[in-house]
């Protein structure tokens, strides 16, 4: 299911009908990696640090004690999930597929009888990670999330304005213009767990008019139904009535 807006400046209405219209000047869309949806990896990973900090030194004056290793198996399920979940799109109703599949098999293991053996293996599996691992890599990981969402991702971006949307590339100054006369803009359908990874991100696709349409995709656009509410209030506005 898409959500689609079509530009049509004969029903544009006027400027003031429009509140704060100094507000809706222009719209710059960001569209970033996949990157965006690994902050859970760092987030847990600063979070498990103290406590496997204080797990090390209960051992080292505990005699013979033995290390858990509960929060290595939670960190690495929290990386294998985000590998999939990053990978693999699952838009509208394949989401929900995915989770009834999910629901299912564990109702089936339980009815089989097999949890019980399943949790019985999980004392002999043995994952650790010391604290300067998760230190390390947390931070590392959260230095170069940062970098990609305020950077990198940011060098080229979508502007669009009442009349004209512009492609613009910081390093080497390109520009494309677009005339927004008979282009449309369609929000895919939501990836569920994107979504909830991704501050409400999701994917935008434009097409420009005339015979030689192109077609633009704008993938992991953060806020996107908002980003959509915006720009159907811009474009309602007529360009000379921006002047």
């Amino acid at each position: 299911m898409t959500q689609e807006l079509a530009i049509d400046h004969t029903e544009a209405a006027t400027a003031a009908e429009l509140p704060h219209r100094a507000a809706l000047q222009e719209i710059k869309i960001y569209s970033h990696s996949t990157l965006l949806y690994w902050w859970p990896a760092w987030a847990l990973g600063l979070v498990i640090a103290p406590l496997n900090a204080g797990q090390e030194e209960f051992l080292a004056t505990a005699e013979g004690g033995q290390p858990s290793s509960a929060l290595g198996l939670t960190y690495l399920s929290i990386l294998l999930l985000l590998i999939i979940f990053t990978n693999v799109r699952l838009r509208g109703i394949n989401s929900i597929v995915a989770l009834l599949t999910v629901a299912l098999i564990a109702v089936l293991l339980a009815w089989l009888g097999w949890w019980d053996n399943i949790a019985k293996l999980i004392p002999y599996l043995s994952v650790h990670m010391n604290t300067g691992f998760y230190l390390v890599f947390s931070t590392g990981l959260l230095i170069v999330w940062l970098m990609m969402f305020f950077v990198f991702d940011r060098l080229t971006y979508w502007r669009i304005r009442p009349g004209q949307m512009t492609v613009e590339h910081l390093i080497g100054g390109g520009e494309e213009n677009y005339d927004t006369n008979g282009l449309r803009f369609q929000k895919l359908s939501s990836d569920l767990f994107r979504t909830v990874l991704g501050l409400g991100a999701g994917d935008l696709k434009a097409t420009t008019g005339g015979e030689r349409g192109r077609t633009i995709e704008i993938p992991n656009v953060v806020f996107v139904d908002r980003k959509v509410l915006a720009i159907e209030a811009l474009i309602s506005v007529k360009p000379h009535h921006t002047s």
